[in-house]
């Protein structure tokens, strides 16, 4: 195992990429708790229906934050990596250690992708952390509360995601028996049509398949529901305006990701050619990637990943751009239930947000990783007023559903 405390950091042999304390001068005491410092940096990784990775950020004062990074490979080893540019900090100065590591992990991509989401980790684990030190619930950290509960909506998965009648009576059992108002489908399921998987060209069968699919869904709940899609990136430009146009007729809440996510010219066509709401977003990072979807209004709802896209106060600001443009924020999401939480406080502290997604409603013990019980009552989540991120993690759950060959981490 490489010492990463003994690893060299050229960026700091030759340029001014060091935002630490020490390079700042901050040496003021701040008193009692706000004196803390970092003393280690740890995470875990759980198998859940993703590989959620979850990350501790322990102080000397005896109180630890918990974050996540977005679920798979790599961000395990960053964050090893970053551990020694945060040990002797100070937890309560959250914007200023995320621009510290952004800046340290220039020459190692931090602008986006697997440091960024590390980052991201480290970040929520710092708002629990300095929400416990100074007693305030996270979303009195990113701004204040607009609403007590966030609204959630399910993404949803039918047996047979191919039949339109099969995502219908999903729709019908999630709204009817679960007791959900905002849902969420799949639309780039096979249809049976398909001649090339590689072109991203939709023949006329294919969206003829995915009307019927909308349609169905549709009319079975009606107006019980809003009803959004997801197209996962797959469809070519002209594929994507074709298949939006033909469902200007049904009561879409939003078509989602239905192009590539890498050419936002182009992504600003096809959101211009429709009366179908587009979302696009959870595949772009920070404020910075985000401002050119929003500016040129590419699209009609903005979709970020929170432990993603850089955090939570990274998120407060894509938020606080977006609402500059009169565009919604429907955070895409993906967690355990700490990144989910983390999502639903920053979701109370804006003013435009829509809802946030919940990705594990056919787990059956997501909601044992915490404590706490009802997180998701009636599509709602109730924001806590408890300290930090106000969930705690059961550890025993925890190790129970660790990824082979995992370690837990330290208790408090």
């Amino acid at each position: 195992m490489v010492d990463q405390a003994k690893l060299r950091d050229p960026n700091a042999e030759y340029t001014m990429r060091d935002l630490s304390a020490e390079t700042m001068g901050l040496t003021n005491r701040r008193g009692g708790v706000r004196d803390a410092e970092i003393t280690d940096v740890q995470t875990t990784m759980v198998d859940g229906n993703y590989p959620w990775i979850l990350v501790r950020v322990y102080t000397d004062a005896g109180v630890v934050g918990t974050g996540e990074s977005y679920w798979g490979g790599g961000d395990t080893a960053i964050i090893e990596r970053m551990k020694p540019f945060l040990i002797g900090e100070n937890p309560l100065d959250i914007d200023r250690l995320y621009e510290h590591l952004v800046q340290k992990m220039s020459g190692e991509g931090s602008i986006s992708g697997k440091t960024i989401s590390a980052i991201s980790g480290i970040e929520i684990a710092l708002h629990d952390l300095a929400g416990k030190l100074v007693e305030l619930p996270a979303y009195q950290l990113v701004g204040g509360k607009y609403r007590d509960e966030v609204r959630i909506y399910c993404d949803c998965h039918a047996g047979d995601e191919s039949e339109p009648e099969s995502n219908a009576a999903e729709a019908e059992r999630v709204v009817s028996e679960l007791g959900y108002d905002a849902i969420k489908f799949d639309l780039d399921v096979p249809s049976g049509y398909e001649k090339d998987r590689a072109n991203r060209h939709l023949r006329g069968p294919e969206i003829d398949h995915k009307v019927e699919i909308v349609e169905r869904v549709c009319e079975t709940v009606g107006d019980r529901a809003d009803v959004a899609f997801d197209c996962h990136w797959s469809f070519t430009s002209g594929s994507a305006k074709r298949l939006a146009r033909e469902l200007e007729g049904y009561d879409v809440w939003w078509l989602e990701d239905p192009i590539p996510p890498e050419n936002h010219d182009v992504q600003q066509k096809v959101t211009e050619s429709t009366t179908t709401p587009i979302a696009v977003g959870e595949n772009v990072y920070r404020k910075f990637g985000q401002r050119t979807l929003l500016q040129p209004q590419a699209v009609d709802i903005i979709a970020p990943d929170l432990p993603r896209v850089g955090g939570m106060r990274e998120t407060r600001k894509i938020a606080d751009l977006a609402d500059m443009y009169y565009i919604p924020v429907a955070m895409h999401n993906v967690s355990s239930p700490i990144g989910t939480m983390a999502s639903a406080q920053v979701a109370a502290a804006i003013p435009n947000s829509l809802a946030v997604e919940y990705h594990s409603y056919q787990l059956g013990w997501w909601e044992d990783l915490v404590e706490e019980d009802d997180l998701i009552r009636e599509g709602r989540m109730e924001i806590p007023e408890e300290p930090g991120l106000g969930v705690t993690l059961d550890m025993n759950a925890v190790e129970k559903h660790m990824v082979e060959g995992e370690e837990l981490f330290d208790e408090a």
